[in-house]
């Protein structure tokens, strides 16, 4: 009565120790096979894999490219100024025996713990010896890139490889933020005095040239004016010497009657004289000018009244 019982309990034996001789590895993970804590065997392709039921034990890790945030940390750069640095690295694992050995039952989580350490270690190497100009210029390649190698080839011991390394963040302590801001506008407020000086030099300049123009212009328009007022004087004068030396008593005539229109010229003029008064008297006005003889200058007198 007693055999069906356990030949099923030796059958239920048999079928977990079947099932548990076997695992399944996917195409995201890679496994070791452990017996008693040494590794035994090392499945690198996805599949169905044997292993020795209670006796042994598998553990799976990531074979995928696996990412790592460092924690910001304070770094002096050769002059002195302080930065606050954080960093984004890419690694994963290439040999699983050695990452076993280095990191032991810890694992992934213990992997990042020492490439935290390991990153910081090396950024704090790289940027102490440049300037903090390179660490805060756009083209921070080769400084990523010289970070990155010196961490590839201390991870190698726990068999990982550090594909890549990028500087997120470059900043100022927030202590120094105010003091450089300060700075910063103190800088453009002069750069800006600077420009507004160069402006207003330029705009004097401008000033100064136009004033010249101007004043060299007039001065030729002025000259100009002259040589042709008296130009025309000269040909007035010649016109009217020519005149003169033509018909001298109508000429002397002439200028008579000019004096006559111009001195009552305005409406608002009066004249107080005595009727013997050479105004009245032409004859004796002309010869007082000293323009014709009397005879002549009665005769044209005499010549005009009769026209």
């Amino acid at each position: 009565m007693m055999r069906g019982p356990f030949a099923f309990g030796v059958l239920v034996i048999l079928v977990a120790l079947g099932l548990n001789s076997f695992f399944v590895v996917d195409e995201k993970h890679r496994a070791l096979v452990l017996q008693f804590g040494q590794v035994k065997q090392v499945k690198t392709d996805p599949g169905l894999g044997f292993k020795w039921p209670v006796i042994d034990s598998v553990v799976q890790y990531d074979d995928r490219i696996l990412s790592l945030m460092t924690q910001p940390l304070e770094v002096t750069p050769l002059d002195d100024r302080r930065l606050v640095v954080d960093a984004f690295a890419r690694w994963r694992i290439t040999d699983l025996v050695r990452f076993r050995e280095a990191v032991g039952t810890s694992g992934e989580d213990g992997a990042r713990d020492r490439l935290d350490r390991l990153l910081t270690a090396k950024i704090r190497e790289v940027l102490g010896a440049v300037p903090s100009t390179a660490v805060l210029s756009k083209d921070r390649t080769p400084l990523m890139n010289q970070i990155r190698d010196l961490a590839r080839k201390e991870a190698a011991s726990l068999g990982v490889d550090v594909i890549d390394v990028r500087l997120t963040r470059t900043d100022l302590p927030d202590q120094n933020l105010s003091a450089t801001y300060a700075r910063m506008r103190a800088e453009r407020e002069r750069e800006a005095a600077d420009e507004r000086a160069r402006g207003a030099e330029a705009a004097q300049r401008v000033r100064a040239t136009a004033d010249r123009t101007v004043v060299e212009v007039t001065s030729q328009a002025q000259k100009e004016a002259e040589v042709i007022r008296g130009e025309a004087d000269a040909t007035a004068n010649k016109v009217y010497a020519d005149a003169y030396s033509k018909d001298q008593s109508f000429f002397a005539f002439n200028r008579a009657l000019q004096f006559y229109s111009e001195s009552m010229k305005s409406q608002s003029s009066s004249l107080v004289t005595q009727p013997e008064s050479l105004y009245f008297n032409y004859d004796d006005f002309l010869r007082s000018i000293g323009e014709v003889p009397k005879q002549t200058a009665s005769s044209v007198a005499q010549g005009a009244a009769g026209q």
